[in-house]
């Protein structure tokens, strides 16, 4: 359902630029009361219906907002739970970004307003007066794949200035996105940032990846004859990425970086796409990590998919030899709603059988940055213990 909703987005988010209607001065939108109700409003006179929709609901159906004097639109909605959510108006038939909310932000070819609650989970999204880590767009050669490619390597606070070494976390974005994604919608820098001031997480390394082996960049930061859109199933198959993180990525952070470079001090995870990406990494080299995080991805070939020609004999000797590694943590979480909850029982069941000990977290939610955002700040703080 959330794939046919992403498509759709997508297909009116191309008239955009035509029905977007301008910065209304002095209008609030959107509004967070203090019992977290939320009211969004937008200016449009023009417009037959306006409608809100974004993660605030968990089957993304869109809000009917009603028509006020002088063509203004608007809705309160709520109480909404801490949290970041992202939205977009619906105008008539058209996607409209919110023209009086500034924060945007953008994953593959996605484009939302930021809506941003307080509270538990909020405060550790949001930028507190805390000692920050730093982000660099990193260049990187890959001989793999053949090309030299971008990464996101953010490092904790106190880096530059000291001699210290630190353990990795590398970080995977779901099918559609790039590397933009765990920094723009995930707030990675921020949580971390956050949960090592309150010492809850470690200081860490944090490595992201382009997880789509034909792009060198995400569409802003490669050549236009580049500029073609990557992902999904068919770069899933290959595990040329899997195969080139191994090779070119990890090296590379170990010899540019003040990192241990061991397995107890190296850690993995990923969505959706990244989560099957982790699993083939692991298997593939199970003494590499001690940390494996999947989020929101099950066992892939219960999906239907069957990418790669699943091989279940081939499947279950490196699980084996994985369990003989004795990773410290083997973390799932999927939400309730996620279509893709089927598979991640398939592949519990599979690592009860092999005897592989996980930790899993079920969460309410769908196949939505909210989960994602949610669990890193509960699997951050499990790292290099």
């Amino acid at each position: 359902m959330r794939n046919i909703v992403f498509i759709s987005a997508f297909l009116a988010f191309s008239f955009i630029t035509k029905a977007q209607p301008p910065v209304t001065k002095g209008l609030v939108s959107p509004e967070v009361l203090p019992d977290h109700s939320v009211i969004f409003r937008i200016k449009a006179p023009g417009a037959y219906s306006v409608q809100v929709t974004g993660t605030m609901r968990s089957d993304f159906k869109p809000i009917p907002m009603e028509k006020k004097d002088s063509g203004l639109f608007e809705v309160k909605i709520g109480p909404l739970a801490s949290g970041m959510y992202e939205y977009r108006f619906i105008l008539d038939s058209a996607l409209v970004l919110d023209p009086n909310n500034k924060a945007v932000t953008r994953d593959g070819s996605y484009i939302e307003n930021r809506l941003l609650v307080p509270g538990q989970l909020g405060d550790l999204l949001d930028v507190q007066d805390v000692p920050h880590g730093m982000v660099s767009a990193v260049w990187y050669p890959s001989p793999t794949l053949h090309m030299n490619r971008r990464m996101y390597v953010y490092t904790p606070p106190g880096y530059e200035q000291g001699k210290e070494k630190y353990p990795v976390l590398y970080l995977f974005h779901g099918a559609g996105g790039d590397e933009d994604g765990w920094i723009s919608r995930g707030r990675a820098n921020y949580i971390l940032d956050n949960l090592i001031a309150s010492k809850a997480a470690l200081p860490m390394i944090i490595v992201i990846t382009n997880g789509n082996p034909e792009s060198m960049a995400a569409p802003m930061d490669r050549p236009l004859n580049a500029n073609k859109e990557q992902g999904g199933i068919g770069s899933m198959a290959s595990q040329r990425f899997e195969e080139s993180l191994v090779k070119d990525v990890v090296p590379f952070i170990e010899k540019s970086y003040r990192v241990q470079a061991d397995a107890g001090h190296r850690a993995i995870a990923g969505l959706s796409m990244g989560g099957y990406q982790t699993q083939n990494i692991t298997n593939a080299n199970p003494a590499m990590f001690s940390y494996i995080g999947v989020m929101s991805m099950g066992l892939l070939s219960a999906f239907g998919n069957n990418p790669g020609n699943y091989n279940r004999e081939k499947h279950m000797e490196q699980l084996k030899a994985l369990v003989a590694a004795q990773p410290k943590l083997y973390w799932i979480g999927i939400g309730k709603d996620d279509f893709l909850y089927g598979t991640v029982t398939k592949l519990r069941s599979l690592y009860d059988e092999v005897g592989l000990k996980y930790i899993y977290r079920e969460s309410e939610g769908n196949h939505v940055w909210n989960v994602w955002r949610l669990y890193l700040t509960e699997f951050a703080p499990k790292l290099f213990r």
